[in-house]
């Protein structure tokens, strides 16, 4: 299983919010490309990177940090938030991103998914953040009702490769990571599932590891020193 330590930018600091709330915000760094070298110096070979702002207006607020990391590392960069149109998809190709994740856009532009997915493959991921079982959008500000189970079926269908899904009540809280969501995703769907949101300790890190997924985002618990980096590497290979 792969591991993705995760740098949330907002107004080009690295920051984390508990459970989406952009008004219970944490700033750890004024310098995301340090925080990127550091994990480097851990053992990481990817990241995963949100523009908060981008998540919650629709621009690319923070590019000018995501094209510094990928400039100045050897990470594999993936990027979210905001990325609703191609014009923004091509904007984070051509700074060098890996990867970008469309998440409102997935859910209110099937077009547009279609299109990104045709053009760009598996360089496309989707972002699936839910509370109380549905699909939440806009910066996890408001809910499509969309049941989230249904909604990965037909990401499925649609030829997306890799699912990031987040359980939002887990986001943040170092209370643990809901492994049965988890459990239950990897049962459902021949997709490449990366769990994000309560990632908290190396026993989460194991046990995900032992569901065979694809891949975990480590956030709050990096910042905190709740997880070692290079363990949790270790843990899950």
């Amino acid at each position: 299983m792969l591991i993705f330590p995760a740098i949330d930018l907002y107004e080009g600091k690295a920051v984390r919010l508990l459970k989406g709330d952009y008004a219970n915000m944490t700033v750890y760094s004024d310098r995301p490309l340090e925080i990127a070298r550091d994990f480097v110096a851990a053992g990481a070979k990817y990241i995963h990177m949100v523009d908060l702002e981008g998540a919650r207006d629709g621009a690319t607020p923070n590019l000018s940090a995501v094209a510094e990391v990928c400039k100045k590392t050897d990470l594999f960069v993936e990027i979210g938030g905001g990325i609703r149109n191609m014009e923004t998809v091509e904007r984070y190709f051509s700074v060098g991103a890996d990867r970008v994740i469309l998440g409102t856009a997935a859910v209110t532009d099937e077009a547009f998914l279609e299109a990104a997915v045709k053009a760009y493959g598996e360089r496309i991921a989707v972002g699936v953040d839910i509370q109380d079982g549905k699909v939440a959008i806009r910066g996890w500000t408001e809910s499509s009702g969309l049941d989230a189970f249904a909604f990965c079926e037909k990401m499925q269908a649609l030829g997306v490769c890799t699912l990031i899904c987040t359980d939002i009540s887990k986001d943040g809280a170092m209370m643990g990571t809901n492994r049965e969501l988890y459990r239950e995703l990897a049962a459902r769907f021949s997709l490449q599932i990366v769990a994000s949101g309560g990632v908290s300790s190396l026993e989460d890190v194991k046990a995900l590891a032992d569901l065979d997924l694809y891949g975990a985002i480590i956030g709050k618990a990096y910042y905190t020193g709740a997880i070692d980096l290079r363990r949790a590497i270790e843990v899950a290979t």
